[in-house]
C-alpha cells in the first residue's frame, strides 16, 4: 500500500479538490504530515487521509469547519464520543430524508414512463369503496405548494408537541380536505391520539375523478352537480412529475343517488 500522497493524489482519494486541501492546510485543520527535506515537497500519510475523510463526512452533515476543527482538537474521549453520537443522529436524519426524496423521484419517474408508454385518455369518473380513514388537518396550510409537498409531513410534526408525536404516525400522502367551504391540508394517520384537528372519513363508496391542477375547480363543480350537498370533499394529491402534481377528487356518496 502506498504510504505517501501528493496533494492531487490525496484530493482524489478523499473526493475533494486540491484547493480544498490547500484551504484545510491554511487554516491548520489537516496539514500534510511529511516534508521531503531535499525538495521541500509535502506529502499526506494514510493517517492524514483518514482525517481528511472524517472532515469530508462531517462536512456532508453541513457542519462548519470551525466546529470540525474544534472537535478534532478534543483531548477528552467523552466529548469526542458525545459529538460523534450527535453526528450519527444527524446522518440518520439525512438518510431518512433522502429515502423519502428517492421515493418521490421514483414515483415521478414512473409517472413519466406511464405517460410516455400509453395514450392519454379522457378522465373517467369512478366509484371506489374506501375503508374508514382518519386524517389530521393542518393548522396553517390550505393548499399544496412545491415547498410543502417536498417536506410535507414536517408541517404536521411541527404542530404536535413532543409527547403527541409519540402517538402519531402518518402515511406519506398529501391532500386537501374541504368542509363547509373551508379547505385545509391533511395527513393520513396510521396512528393517532386525540385532537380537535382529527377527522374520520367514513368507510363506503366515493365518487372519484382524476384531474389536473388546471381543471380541478371546474371538474369539482361538475361532480357536485351529481352529488348534492356532500358533508366533505377530499382532493388527494397524486405526484405526476418532479414539480408537478394532479389530484383525485373523492366525494362520499353516503347512500345518495348519483346523476350521470
Amino acid at each position: 500500500m502506498k504510504t505517501l500522497y501528493t496533494i492531487g493524489e490525496a484530493a482524489e482519494k478523499v473526493g475533494v479538490t486540491s484547493e480544498t486541501l490547500r484551504h484545510y492546510d491554511r487554516i491548520n485543520l489537516v496539514k500534510p504530515s511529511v516534508t521531503d527535506k531535499q525538495t521541500s515537497y509535502r506529502y499526506y500519510t494514510n493517517n492524514d487521509i483518514v482525517l481528511l475523510r472524517t472532515v469530508y463526512a462531517l462536512r456532508m452533515l453541513e457542519l462548519p469547519l470551525s466546529l470540525i476543527k474544534e472537535v478534532m482538537n478534543y483531548d477528552n474521549l467523552d466529548k469526542v464520543i458525545e459529538f460523534m453520537a450527535e453526528a450519527e443522529k444527524k446522518a440518520n436524519e439525512k438518510v431518512s430524508t433522502f429515502k423519502d426524496i428517492k421515493k418521490r423521484i421514483q414515483r415521478a419517474k414512473q409517472s413519466y414512463i406511464h405517460e410516455r408508454e400509453i395514450q392519454t385518455t379522457a378522465p373517467e369518473e369512478m366509484i371506489i369503496t374506501f375503508p374508514e380513514r382518519v386524517i389530521l388537518l393542518s393548522e396553517s396550510e390550505k393548499k399544496p405548494t412545491l415547498t410543502t409537498l417536498w417536506s410535507y409531513l414536517s408541517n404536521f410534526d411541527n404542530q404536535l408537541s413532543e409527547e403527541e408525536k409519540k402517538l402519531y404516525e402518518f402515511e406519506n400522502l398529501a391532500g386537501i380536505y374541504t368542509e363547509n367551504g373551508i379547505s385545509r391540508l391533511f395527513a393520513l394517520c396510521l396512528k393517532y391520539g386525540e385532537s380537535e384537528n382529527l377527522r374520520v372519513l367514513p368507510a363506503g363508496k366515493y365518487l372519484c375523478l382524476d384531474v389536473s391542477e388546471n381543471e380541478r375547480e371546474e371538474k369539482k363543480k361538475e361532480l357536485l352537480q351529481k352529488v348534492s350537498n356532500p358533508s366533505f370533499i377530499i382532493e388527494q394529491v397524486i405526484v405526476s412529475g418532479i414539480v408537478k402534481w394532479n389530484y383525485q377528487i373523492q366525494i362520499p356518496l353516503e347512500e345518495q343517488s348519483v346523476t350521470f
